[in-house]
């Protein structure tokens, strides 16, 4: 392994186009070397800003690229953890968006095949590498809010598209799989704690996907309620409420697009204290985390067990579905 890991993308979405192919060049590590597309013209945008990269029309073909290192997976979900398995077992560490896999069960192949191989395999939940939510969780769990007794969680915004894949059973789509992963990932990496039980679900459809989703939920000592949502004006906010004070994130997953990241923490006097953290890019931050553990061997922040104990929380939510 040289100190740069060479990167390859599956495919040229348009959120690899926008956000993580641009997120993989400028991380320090690390750069875009090689895509995948079966459409030349696709490939031009990515030359913009990374005017060396190969282009490959195929997927094979990349896996098999020997200049490769690690590979980046934004494909429909459904096609997630076969692509993640053949490209580890192509010798490629691999970081695939979210969600990696539709059930909790689906992970634990992917896990044997990481631990097997020795390479690095993790979800694309970049949330976690920003600072707001390192400070959150720090905040939370030092006291700063005395006991936590509640959080509320909500992620909306309006995708009435039919064509989107989003909107699509067969792809994997709707609002939990799409959006739910933050709301309840979110809650698990701040609190460090698992959901008992499923309170209440519920969930209003169309054409099979999910489109609303109330849900209630128990954990061991505070009690969690959220939405989501891909048919509502935007939104979204986090709140963690304790015997001695509220913090609350008000762009906590699409920081410096939503809104500007904030960490607001009101003590029982009313006394409010604002961090901000205007010039953070988690995405960036989440390809220089993973470039350190290819290269070095450090442990990865985000491992495939914590993103298994979302899905397993997300296939609660669905089985208390009313």
């Amino acid at each position: 392994m040289s100190d740069i890991v060479n990167w390859g993308i599956l495919g040229a979405a348009n959120f690899a186009q926008t956000q993580m192919g641009p997120a993989i060049h400028a991380a320090r590590g690390g750069r875009l070397a090689a895509l995948a597309t079966s459409t030349p013209s696709k490939a031009d945008p990515f030359r913009a800003f990374a005017p060396d990269v190969r282009v490959h029309d195929d997927y094979y073909a990349l896996l098999a690229d020997e200049g490769i290192d690690a590979v980046y997976i934004p494909l429909p979900n459904h096609l997630h953890v076969e692509w993640t398995k053949k490209a580890v077992e192509a010798g490629k560490h691999v970081l695939c968006e979210k969600p990696l896999a539709l059930s909790a069960g689906d992970f634990d192949e992917v896990i044997a095949l990481r631990d097997r191989t020795g390479l690095l395999a993790a979800e694309a939940y970049m949330i976690v590498h920003h600072p707001q939510w390192q400070r959150a969780r720090h905040l939370v769990r030092e006291g700063a809010i005395g006991t936590l007794t509640a959080v509320q969680a909500a992620f909306s915004f309006d995708n009435p598209d039919p064509s989107n894949i989003r909107n699509k059973p067969e792809t994997g789509g709707g609002s939990i799989p799409d959006i739910g992963v933050y709301i309840y990932g979110a809650t698990r990496f701040v609190t460090g704690e698992e959901p008992e039980a499923i309170l209440w679900s519920d969930i209003t459809r169309e054409n099979g996907v999910d489109t609303v989703a109330h849900v209630s939920a128990r954990f061991p000592s505070f009690l969690f309620t959220g939405y989501t949502s891909t048919r509502l004006a935007p939104w979204q906010r986090m709140t963690f409420h304790g015997t001695d004070g509220i913090l609350s994130l008000s762009a906590p997953f699409n920081a410096q697009v939503y809104g500007m990241a904030e960490v607001t923490l009101q003590d029982r006097n009313q006394i409010v204290t604002t961090e901000r953290f205007p010039a953070a890019s988690h995405y960036v931050l989440q390809v220089e985390a993973f470039n350190e553990s290819v290269r070095t061997g450090a442990e990865y922040p985000c491992p495939l067990e914590f993103s298994r104990g979302t899905q397993a929380m997300i296939d609660m939510v669905f089985a208390a579905e009313r």
